[in-house]
């Protein structure tokens, strides 16, 4: 009987240990695991990452996103920069040092042009169209239609969507840049030289265009029908391959942030107010020139392909891509 008893007891001892020993090996395989997650994790998620923050001319998500501080919340544990880089050379060049993994507001021109030159520019969706916002303005009475600036000064930034504007308006009516006196100047510099008189037209956008035109000038043409205005976001292909969930979680928080402003449109206005300083007037009348859907549509690669042929027909681009190859699939 004690015998019997020795050998049950033994054998519990056994299966204890036993037990006891699986135990131990199904928690290391757990702790290993647990490690390659964390791993991995780490590998799809820079520790540091920059985003670049550009207000104007109205980027109401952006101002919105700083202020609820949308990619703060989505992007735990990574040390976050926003870099207000307002030039689209800058934020290429920028992108291509890896100073930034995200240009979030990148003028289309500059987007082409870069990857023209053989830069790592690679669009991941459309941050806004805006054909309202960008105007060519005027102050003489005795310019009428776009025909009567033939001879005069217009000043503008040279190489952007308002430089393709005017291209635009001036091809319709026969003429092109060539018959005006075009004069490399930025927003703020143009609309000074327009009310100074320095200059016969100024091509202005968002609120240099509210400011002038609330400051007894108007409007002789804007984009409608003419140019798109597309603004684009943008990373690099190493960027995108190596953190491609650091991807994913901008155009969430992007979406989201445009999805907020919808259900909450008094609330984006008073942070846009406050942010850019201008009249809560000029804020409610600018915003429905924007469509910030940031969806890429047959419509923004045509307009893409135009603003291609634009910048290679005035001289501004020397090597014609394939556009299409821009988009990040």
């Amino acid at each position: 009987m004690i015998q019997i008893y020795k050998k049950i007891l033994i054998g519990q001892i056994l299966n204890f240990k036993e037990r006891l020993f699986m135990k131990k090996v199904l928690l290391a395989v757990m702790i290993v695991l647990s490690a390659a997650a964390g791993v991995a994790f780490a590998a799809e998620m820079p520790a540091a990452m920059g985003i670049t923050y550009v207000k104007a001319p109205l980027n109401i998500p952006s101002i919105v996103a700083k202020y609820n501080q949308a990619f703060e919340k989505a992007y735990p544990g990574v040390s976050l920069s926003f870099p207000e880089i307002t030039e689209g050379p800058k934020q290429t060049a920028a992108l291509a040092a890896d100073e930034i993994g995200i240009a979030s507001c990148l003028g289309s021109t500059s987007a082409i042009l870069a990857a023209s030159e053989g830069l790592d520019v690679k669009i991941i969706g459309i941050y806004s169209r805006a054909p309202k916002a960008f105007m060519i303005i005027v102050r003489d009475p005795a310019i009428k239609s776009v025909k009567d600036l033939r001879g005069k000064k217009v000043a503008g930034p040279k190489g952007t969507i308002l430089h393709q504007l005017l291209a635009a308006a001036l091809n319709k009516e026969g003429m092109s840049v060539k018959d005006v006196e075009f004069v490399q100047m930025d927003l703020s510099s143009g609309a000074n030289a327009l009310s100074s008189g320095s200059v016969d037209a100024a091509l202005l956008a968002g609120p240099a265009a509210y400011k002038a035109l609330t400051s007894g000038a108007r409007m002789l043409k804007n984009g409608e029908g003419l140019v798109d205005a597309t603004i684009v976001i943008a990373t690099t292909e190493k960027f995108a391959k190596k953190y491609p969930e650091a991807v994913s979680r901008f155009l969430k928080a992007h979406k989201n942030t445009i999805g907020w402003i919808k259900k909450n449109p008094d609330k984006a206005a008073e942070m846009t107010q406050k942010e850019t300083g201008l009249p809560m007037e000029g804020v409610k009348m600018m915003t429905p020139w924007y469509d910030f859907d940031s969806k890429i549509r047959k419509s923004d690669m045509d307009e893409l392909a135009k603003t291609q042929q634009f910048m290679i027909e005035n001289g501004l681009q020397r090597n014609k891509i394939d556009v299409d190859s821009l988009i990040m699939r």
